[in-house]
């Protein structure tokens, strides 16, 4: 009997966590090239097909138009080759950008603290490593790490 009163002593003590105020903490007021630092996307099918549709959709446009080059006739083997090379460039922007979407979805991750202030601290020396869009749980509320007005805050869900 003691050792049942123990243990619901010791798990009442627990039950009483103050949980953290539900407001946005700001953990740094300049957020300028938060998590730039980090490694390159890997790419995939999916963003390729993606540009892919957008290249093929140029490519039409710009065969439709007249070249902006007055030295290549319209519907020419020049006029092929502009708008190739034209909408090839766009293709690869569009890779480049699907790629740095996919890079900043693959460091998304959930963090968990037993309170407020643990969770600012390791935030504020972890920058790099918890980028806009990072879960961050704390004694039950659930925060995200965000952009707001330039500053790096953490905000309730």
């Amino acid at each position: 009997m003691a050792l049942l009163t123990t243990v619901l002593a010791a798990s009442a003590g627990c039950a009483h966590i103050q949980q953290p105020e539900r407001k946005v903490y700001v953990i740094s007021s300049n957020a300028i090239d938060v998590g730039s630092n980090n490694e390159s996307g890997t790419g995939g099918s999916g963003a390729e097909a993606y540009c892919n549709e957008l290249e093929k959709k140029c490519f039409k446009t710009c065969w439709n138009r007249k070249p902006k080059l007055s030295s290549i006739p319209k519907g020419s083997g020049r006029h092929n080759e502009y708008c190739t090379e034209l909408c090839r460039q766009e293709f690869m922007n569009c890779v480049k950008q699907q790629e740095e979407l996919e890079r900043q979805e693959s460091q998304k991750k959930d963090l968990y603290f037993r309170d407020m202030d643990s969770a600012l601290d390791w935030i504020r020396n972890h920058t790099e490593e918890a980028p806009p869009g990072t879960t961050v749980v704390v004694t039950g509320v659930v925060f995200v790490v965000a952009v707001m007005a330039g500053a790096l805050v953490l905000s309730p869900l």
